[in-house]
């Protein structure tokens, strides 16, 4: 890497002509018109050379003389930078698009489809962004906190509005981008307010779990929770690493569609799950994405928040509103922490606020405005309701297309029936590392190399064709 600047500096005094002329070497008691004369100085780490041009008329006097200096980097200090690899799930979309097979799959990213296969804005988006537009709202910077009115909106969808925790004001609700932001000032929180605390994780999570939790310096473990022998829930292993756990702890928990494997807890093991949590002194930590996108309904979906929060448990909750109001780019969500007293409360509120600040400052406006207007307006909720049950029953059918697909073609006599057990966006197929190769290398099927499969990014139609990918890698290759 090599930059270089230029500076030229002009004099017509003849003094100083004279004197650079005798320390440089030339003029005329040497018969030159001129001189050129270099001198080179390591400063810092880069090579500083000084190049003066002095052009002399001799006509009793100097008319100009020029200073020219040339910077020269020969050190960067980006040599100890390596190349960072590419994401694992945003890097299926890369390999996906320079494919240029007809028959390709994208099922890698979490993103709802149309049966044609195109990205679907909900119409009640359209409506309420229509209605922002009717209203000439601005574009003034928004609290710390966030947009008032969506704070409200969202606290009341997830814990229900009429929850004593609302009417207590025992919540703190910071606007947040999405889920991922949320996450990641709660992590920043726990950081600084329990340093010696450990976060425990499912085995398999979200990808980027582990890196929002590294990133902010917190400490964590895995839990057991897939099984792969049965290709479901590994309770036992759960509940025991749950107790096992330093007293204390944090413990993750996917509200619903649990992601990557879409398998979920019943009820009745929530109950247990909540046992030991607070047996243990743990606090739990709920990922909330997918509310009313898992099952269609957005009360069902929050079942396993509003049972920890019935119990008297304080208790963090991530939410997103990218999947079930289909707006991923907008970066909307929230932190939501449950606190004993509405004074704890209004200071942990204060400390989100204040971890906010140097991160992002404050959140953006369209997305929240966007979610205010739908859950406050009786008709607007009403129509996203019926949407999230239209998206919900389209990933449901393609999830019985897929298993009739694969018992009808699949002689072995292996149970695919795991697939129907399932619930949300995602299913894990059980394909090792090598089988999800074969699905993308020799079936054009792009997919997340632990098995894991995007329904929303599937069709009917194509169910067939991706039974056929699964059986072959699951069968033919080890």
């Amino acid at each position: 890497m090599m930059a270089s600047a230029a500076f030229a500096v002009s004099s017509p005094a003849a003094p100083a002509v004279d004197a650079r002329s005798k320390v440089l070497g030339g003029g005329k008691s040497q018969g030159r018109n001129g001189c050129r004369a270099g001198i080179t100085r390591k400063v810092s780490g880069f090579c500083l050379h000084m190049l003066w041009n002095l052009d002399l008329q001799y006509s009793g006097v100097a008319n100009f003389g020029r200073v020219m200096m040339a910077l020269a980097v020969d050190v960067t200090r980006f040599d100890g930078v390596p190349t960072a690899p590419p994401d694992p799930i945003l890097g299926v979309s890369e390999a996906f698009k320079a494919d240029t097979n007809d028959l390709k799959l994208n099922l890698g990213v979490g993103a709802y489809r149309t049966e044609d296969l195109q990205p679907y804005v909900l119409n009640v988006v359209k409506k309420a962004e229509n209605l922002m537009l009717e209203k000439g709202e601005n574009k003034e910077y928004l609290p710390i906190e966030g947009l008032a009115a969506f704070n409200k909106a969202t606290a009341e969808l997830l814990f229900g509005a009429d929850n004593p925790v609302i009417k207590q004001g025992r919540v703190a609700t910071l606007q947040s981008l999405s889920g991922t932001g949320s996450l990641r000032l709660a992590a920043a929180f726990i950081q600084r307010y329990f340093p010696e605390a450990k976060v425990l994780i499912s085995s398999p999570t979200w990808g980027n779990h582990k890196n929002i939790f590294n990133d902010a310096r917190v400490p964590w473990s895995e839990y057991r929770y897939y099984d792969p022998k049965t290709v479901g829930l590994d309770f036992e292993g759960m509940i025991a690493d749950i107790e096992a756990a330093p007293e204390g702890s944090f413990v993750l928990l996917h509200g619903c569609a649990h992601n990557p494997t879409g398998i979920d807890p019943t009820p009745e093991q929530w109950e247990k799950i909540a046992d030991v949590i607070q047996e243990k002194k743990h606090t739990p930590f709920f990922d909330v994405a997918y509310q009313g996108f898992a099952s269609g309904s957005l009360d069902e979906d929050a079942f396993s928040v509003r049972l920890f929060v019935q119990r008297g448990m304080e208790v963090f909750v991530a939410q997103s509103y990218s999947k079930n109001l289909g707006l991923y780019s907008e970066r909307i969500g929230a932190i939501n922490v449950v606190c004993s007293a509405p004074e704890l409360a209004n200071r942990v509120k204060s400390q989100l606020k204040r971890l906010a600040r140097p991160m992002y400052s404050n959140p953006p406006i369209h997305g929240a405005r966007i979610v205010a207007n739908v859950v406050g307006d009786p008709t607007l909720f009403g129509e996203w309701k019926e949407e999230m049950k239209e998206m919900a029953g389209r990933i449901k059918n393609v999830r019985q297309k897929l298993y009739d697909s694969l018992s009808a073609k699949d002689k072995s006599g292996k149970d695919w029936s795991f697939i129907l057990s399932q619930i949300g966006m995602f299913s894990y197929t059980g394909l090792n590392k090598a089988q999800s190769d074969n699905m993308t290398d020799k079936w054009h099927v792009y997919m997340t190399k632990d098995g894991r499969i995007s329904l929303a990014g599937l069709s009917l139609a194509k169910c067939d064709y991706l039974a056929d990918a699964i059986i072959d890698s699951f069968h033919n290759v080890n």
